[in-house]
């Protein structure tokens, strides 16, 4: 996320010494949190306006969830043996259950931004290249992921495949050969749609950053308007 960076430089330095640039100068802390608050509250909302709709996951290659690896390995076999239609239809099924889960995440999303402290800003601001994702992680990840599980498991559970590899998987783990997030279809499905998820918000806050006099927010025009 190398572009978090400049972001990161400017609005810490809000928080810290005045900058030489103008425009910067005028801001308040109250306005860089404001405007943070901002972007973050617009890409997670946009994100998840993409990914919550038929073929958000299927029909996009950069969140699109394939077969577990352990199926990976045998799909060759599956579709020698006559289940290729299976495999693909396992595949979609998966997509499907991810898009079915991700509105759930929109509230959820919603508050951890508004309840975003001055604290929590300043440990974005300065923090590494992935600290608005892990934001996001520390405050929803395991809330999601209980929201999203049982949403999953009903879809996934009208698939055939899902059930014998959940089966196998099982086993597998306790021998050592599955791993753990991949013991079955919903856990693994519902680790993707994260993933899926925060790949999707940190991609909206890019073409924020990029363009926040297009973004059509004032308060996002002032705060990363005068970054540029």
């Amino acid at each position: 996320m190398k572009y978090l960076m400049p972001l990161i430089i400017g609005l810490s330095s809000v928080f810290a010494a005045p900058l030489a640039h103008a425009d910067l100068n005028l801001l308040s802390h109250t306005d860089a949190v404001s405007g943070l608050k901002a972007a973050l509250e617009k890409g997670s909302v946009a994100a998840v306006g993409k990914l919550g709709v038929a073929d958000g996951f299927f029909a996009n290659p950069k969140v699109k969830i394939p077969l577990p690896d352990s199926l990976q390995k045998i799909e060759k076999g599956l579709k020698l043996l006559g289940m290729e239609k299976q495999a693909d239809e396992l595949v979609l099924s998966m997509n499907r259950a991810a898009e079915a889960a991700v509105p759930e995440a929109r509230i959820l999303l919603l508050n951890a931004v508004k309840q975003m402290s001055v604290d929590d800003a300043k440990k974005i601001l300065s923090g590494g290249d992935d600290s608005v994702t892990q934001y996001f992680k520390g405050k929803t990840q395991t809330p999601l992921g209980q929201k999203f599980l049982p949403i999953i498991k009903k879809t996934t559970a009208r698939v055939g495949l899902a059930q014998k590899y959940n089966a196998l998987a099982g086993k597998g783990m306790k021998l050592g050969l599955v791993k753990e997030e991949q013991a079955s279809i919903e856990q693994y499905v519902t680790a993707k749609a994260l993933d899926g998820l925060y790949l999707m918000i940190a991609e909206e806050e890019r073409a924020i950053r990029k363009d926040p006099i297009g973004s059509g927010s004032a308060i996002l025009k002032k705060v990363f308007g005068a970054l540029k």
